[in-house]
């Protein structure tokens, strides 16, 4: 599999490395009950090494153009996981690279409160009033994603910004989901258009 050149910038990497590893054309039962020509697995990308590494970036570079400031980052499990880790290991860097760069760190969001310990539905970063940002791979229905941010503003945190790296627009996951954000910017790193185009273009 070849890795994209560094001189394209992070998003333009990691839409090459997108088609390459996650989009599959065919005929495909999707978590919604309908079906597609075509199936996204984002995590085959976000967690490969340079795929990962190539999430984290690109999602910081699209807060930073947005303007959008927060203190964490987080999602509901397991679409999310990856993207988190990659998206707070990356404000990490940036901070040594650029002193006096926000860190942004993580927390996960379980499907269901555990049944032991202490209980809590959120793992990682949790603090009342912090202005945090939601993230999930791909965004078909919405649903993972309204459960992530209902999550976080029960635990009492605000909610900055929703981003998905891929957006199918169908199922009407967008109107879903920015209903459930209340005047949050919901942001897509790619279409699948954009990703399907990609992959035709490798292709040929």
């Amino acid at each position: 599999m070849d890795i994209p050149s560094n001189s394209l910038s992070y998003r333009q990497q990691l839409l090459s490395l997108l088609a390459q590893t996650s989009f599959r054309l065919g005929q495909f039962t999707l978590s919604s009950g309908g079906t597609s020509d075509y199936y996204i697995d984002c995590r085959t990308t976000t967690l490969h090494a340079e795929g990962g590494r190539l999430t984290g970036h690109a999602v910081l570079e699209l807060l930073e153009q947005h303007g959008i400031d927060a203190q964490a980052v987080g999602g509901l499990t397991m679409g999310a996981d990856p993207i988190v880790s990659n998206v707070a290991t990356a404000s990490a860097w940036r901070a040594i690279e650029k002193p006096g760069s926000p860190l942004l760190h993580g927390f996960l969001v379980r499907k269901a409160e555990k049944a032991h310990g202490t209980g809590r539905r959120i793992e990682g970063f949790c603090r009342e009033a912090a202005r945090v940002v939601i993230v999930d791979d791909v965004c078909t229905t919405g649903a993972s994603t309204i459960n992530a941010i209902q999550a976080a503003r029960e635990a009492g945190m605000v909610v900055a910004a929703v981003i998905c790296l891929v957006e199918r627009q169908e199922a009407n996951g967008r109107p879903a989901v920015e209903a459930a954000a209340a005047g949050a910017a919901f942001l897509a790193l790619f279409t699948a258009t954009d990703v399907r185009a990609e992959h035709v273009r490798a292709l040929g």
